[in-house]
């Protein structure tokens, strides 16, 4: 079978079959969808052998790049031993090996591993340990979470119920429960008209007025420490993720961390918590966490949470939640060897000068007449698009500027998404210098062309 047969074969199978995540299925087959087969390093090869930087890292995960070696050895030899087995009754040795691979990295405190397969599920689960520790301790008034408008934290209904965009959430409002909801940090379209840093963190005065007044009722806060992902890379100020740390101690409430997106080195350290000293009572990670490799998440907590589950088997104390593939023996084995990775070649130390050049190239698209503002922290970026630069007004949702951008890119060698208005960059940390600057001067090309 020829390429071009092969191509509208797979077509047409996903066409006939296939249902895609975010993605209007009736627009879907008005062009031919691009048709990954192969990756390596930066780098996504499609069905023609046309090569693409990969400047999202499919979506947030990749780490290391395509096909890194270590990782390849360490899924095959363990392929050789076993794929699964559960740990419900039982354990094996890359699930406590990795447990305790975490509790070394992860901010201070957090002394026990619950696993997962995805980001919405490790959140999930935090939400359940807080609710229930409280239960636990006899505070059984402490039911509701407080959460941040433009938050995201995954898509099943508990995640969803603590998430804070309107465009995915609104429509299942009728299924979720109700949450406090604070102003998002979001300086460049601040909800409550401030500037900064005259505003000196507003923000967060209104937050710690809502917790005032409930903290008898509130659980635990969630926040996707430093940078709210899914809303278009939206950067708190400095000092506003250990306000909230501040907040929670005054008040007597835990605090989730939702490092879905932030953790296994995409802000420039191993976890958005570590830039301001901040040790959170539950850690929610996923994505990086098998660098692009298989499904897994944890969930860590404190040793004193943890400790409010023990009993008796009759006390009924026992967390009940479980997965089938929890702590998967081919994405622990992926993970292990991971960590080994970012330790054996230093990624965290070699990106701060990636980080540098990434910052100086973002300075040039900064310049461009439709560029409202450019927001960074490490590998993460957004930029946001802007019909009229001074008056800050948005492009149409209708003119779908941000999809055009990214489907120029494309054109020219480069895969990237954007989230509404906002272009998105995030590459593996493996990136080189030369790939960086080939993936802005692209990205800085599209956005010109498109719209100029």
């Amino acid at each position: 079978m020829g390429i071009q047969s092969y191509k509208k074969r797979i077509e047409k199978l996903d066409r006939d079959y296939l249902w895609h995540p975010f993605t209007q299925m009736k627009e879907w087959g008005d062009s031919g969808p691009l048709i990954i087969t192969e990756g390596r390093g930066s780098f996504l090869k499609d069905i023609f052998g046309t090569w693409y930087i990969d400047g999202v890292s499919s979506i947030w995960v990749t780490v290391h790049g395509h096909r890194k070696k270590e990782i390849d050895d360490a899924v095959k030899a363990q392929l050789d031993r076993i794929s699964h087995s559960t740990l419900l009754g039982l354990t094996h040795p890359l699930a406590a090996e990795l447990a305790e691979m975490l509790v070394r990295i992860t901010p201070q405190g957090l002394s026990r591993v619950f696993y997962s397969d995805n980001g919405s599920t490790a959140v999930e689960i935090g939400l359940k340990i807080a609710f229930q520790y409280w239960q636990h301790r006899g505070r059984k008034n402490k039911t509701k979470f407080l959460t941040l408008n433009n938050a995201y934290h995954g898509d099943t209904l508990g995640a969803v119920s603590v998430g804070g965009i309107d465009l995915f959430h609104e429509l299942f409002a009728p299924l979720l429960f109700d949450t406090f909801r604070a102003p998002s940090p979001y300086c460049y379209r601040c909800e409550l008209g401030k500037e900064y840093p005259s505003c000196r963190k507003h923000c967060l005065k209104e937050m710690e007025k809502i917790v005032s007044k409930h903290h008898d009722e509130i659980a635990a806060i969630i926040i996707e420490p430093l940078v709210q992902g899914a809303a278009g890379m939206l950067m708190s100020p400095p000092g506003y993720l250990r306000g909230v740390r501040r907040i929670c101690n005054k008040y007597g409430i835990l605090m989730i961390a939702d490092e879905v997106a932030t953790g296994f080195g995409r802000t420039g350290k191993m976890f958005a918590c570590d830039h301001e000293n901040v040790k959170p009572d539950i850690f929610c990670i996923a994505k990086g966490i098998t660098a692009g490799y298989l499904p897994l998440a944890a969930t860590l907590a404190t040793e004193k949470i943890y400790r409010a589950f023990l009993g008796k088997h009759e006390d009924l104390k026992t967390f009940f939640h479980g997965h089938t593939y929890t702590g998967n023996q081919l994405s622990c084995a992926a993970a292990i060897a991971s960590l080994k990775v970012f330790k054996k070649e230093q990624t965290i130390a070699r990106m701060q000068r990636k980080i540098r050049v990434l910052h100086k190239e973002l300075e040039k698209i900064s310049e461009l007449s439709h560029v409202g503002e450019v927001r960074q922290k490490g590998f993460m970026t957004g930029i946001e698009l802007v019909k009229d630069r001074q008056g800050r007004e948005p492009f149409p949702l209708k003119e779908k500027m941000g999809w055009k951008v990214c489907a120029r890119a494309r054109e020219k060698g480069l895969i990237i998404r954007p989230l509404g208005n906002v272009i998105v960059l995030m590459p593996p940390l493996s990136i080189s210098i030369d790939e960086l600057k080939s993936l802005t001067r692209i990205t800085g090309q599209a956005i010109t062309e498109i719209t100029d």
